[in-house]
């Protein structure tokens, strides 16, 4: 009797080893390692049946790179932030794989780009792998869609699923919910499995390519916000979109982090509602209408998401703390850049907040990832410090390097005409900016940082003089010259504060 061989995975990274390990070698990541069988199923493998033997290559033209080039055909799905993070629509014979945390949207996001696709004439198949038709019918049914020409189906096998697609008319847009319920008969594990997922979506891929139909796959994510299953699931299809969104909040962002068919930092900004999911053509509007001017410890940004300009608030607060390790706690931003900004404004500015705790947020559930951002959490960061306010009608961006400059960043015109159009009539950028700004906005350039703290810290977060009755900024440049670092006391504080 033939020994039954084995091997065992990790259901993280997709790293094979001989033994069982509580710990992955490849990830780090504990108790994620399974036995699976090693029957060859791996990416290419072929079917069981079919005896691995030696087969000739055949020769195939080579061409050059010059040569008609034709834009790649688009099916619209008449969403427009859709068709915005995909590059203008699905493109056919394309792989779109889809990831978000449980609850987010994600199955409504595609019912409803199904439902308006079919009802423009195209045919679409919807699978689903987790909910049984009637389940899929009653949210169609409460997002009004029920009357949509969309083929529903509730099937887990890649077999027959392939064999229903190919007996009739290609469709061209295919929607499988999600991959990790999928099984093939090529793969002897588990439905989930690092073996099974990869297999399935090779299949499917595979379909896509020779029908020219547009599939899109949802993947669940783990806890790190990662699309579970191997990595070379991201690397096989086509466009890799996320979308995100805190649970307890109405907005939801769709992100595109991979596409080789449109740009890779498009943004779409979508409404929960009761009628599903709505488009927010003006995002910016949206953002910043519920914020309070006359708090301190909030500053408006003007940043990019693509080739869109978006005016977001960042608020930030700045508190004593009784623990003998300050608290750093960040949401919708980078954590290392806000120890970087820290560490910036306490050996730059002389603004010491090591014995305080320090809270950012980035409103709206928006996450930033440009370092044009640096200014602003710094603006909002010394102004909740000080107990000074920021000007409602003033914008921030610039990027902050290590010796404390404030440095350029791309499209500031397209930034400051943004804040101009929302009704902001002031702001600070970097001074290397000025030229390119091209607006009638009161906009003033700074070059270092302890500018910034110095305008804020005599009354002014924006270009001009400060008022007369603030009284003499706390330091200058010739004090900083002769080692004499910090302010000696920002207003809005009481005597004794360290900083």
């Amino acid at each position: 009797m033939a020994k039954r061989s084995s091997r065992f995975v990790c259901q993280n990274c997709g790293t094979v080893t001989a033994r069982w390990a509580g710990r992955c070698d490849g990830c780090g990541e504990w108790n994620t390692v399974s036995e699976e069988d090693d029957g060859g199923s791996g990416v290419g493998a072929g079917p069981r049946s079919i005896a691995v033997t030696a087969r000739k290559g055949r020769v195939f033209p080579l061409v050059g790179l010059s040569g008609e080039a034709k834009e790649a055909p688009r099916i619209v799905s008449h969403m427009p932030e859709l068709d915005r993070v995909t590059g203008g629509g699905f493109v056919r014979g394309s792989a779109v794989l889809i990831g978000g945390d449980p609850g987010i949207g994600k199955s409504t996001l595609l019912i409803q780009a199904a439902a308006r696709l079919a009802a423009g004439g195209h045919r679409v198949v919807y699978v689903s792998g987790e909910e049984a038709v009637a389940q899929v019918r009653l949210r169609a049914e409460r997002l009004g869609l029920g009357g949509a020409p969309v083929a529903l189906a509730a099937e887990t096998s890649v077999e027959d699923i392939l064999a229903t697609l190919q007996a009739g008319e290609t469709p061209a847009l295919v929607v499988v919910d999600s991959i990790q319920t999928l099984w093939t008969e090529t793969a002897e594990s588990a439905p989930g499995t690092v073996t099974q997922v990869r297999a399935a979506a090779q299949a499917l891929i595979r379909y896509a390519k020779a029908s020219g139909a547009a599939v899109v796959l949802v993947g669940h994510v783990t806890k790190d916000g990662q699309i579970a299953g191997p990595r070379v699931v991201e690397h096989m299809v086509d466009a890799v979109l996320y979308f995100e969104g805190d649970g307890g909040d109405r907005f939801r962002v769709l992100r595109a982090v991979k596409n080789r068919f449109g740009a890779t930092d498009e943004i779409g900004v979508f409404e929960m509602t009761g009628r599903g999911l709505e488009e927010v053509a003006n995002p910016s509007e949206l953002f910043l209408g519920e914020r309070d001017g006359k708090a301190p410890g909030a500053a408006v940004f003007a940043g990019m998401e693509g080739s869109r300009p978006l005016l977001v608030e960042i608020q930030a607060l700045v508190a004593p703390t009784s623990l003998g390790t300050p608290r750093r706690a960040v949401v919708g931003w980078d954590g290392s850049r806000l120890s970087m900004i820290l560490a910036v404004l306490d050996a730059h500015c002389g603004v010491r907040l090591s014995s305080h705790d320090v809270y950012l947020n980035v409103a709206g559930g928006l996450r930033i990832q440009e370092p044009a951002a640096d200014l602003a959490v710094a603006a909002a960061l010394v102004s909740s410090a000080t107990g000074v306010a920021l000007p409602r009608n003033s914008v921030y961006f610039g990027e902050v390097s290590l010796s404390g400059s404030v440095r350029p960043v791309a499209r500031a015109e397209q930034r400051l005409k943004e804040a101009e159009r929302l009704g902001f009539t002031g702001g600070l950028v970097p001074a290397a900016s000025l030229g390119d700004a091209g607006t009638t906005m009161g906009v003033g350039g700074v070059d270092a940082l302890v500018d910034l703290v110095a305008r804020i810290a005599a009354g002014t977060g924006t270009g001009g003089q400060p008022p007369a009755d603030r009284g003499a900024v706390a330091f200058d440049r010739d004090r900083r010259a002769a080692g004499n670092r910090g302010i000696e006391r920002l207003p809005g504080r009481q005597a004794g504060g360290s900083y």
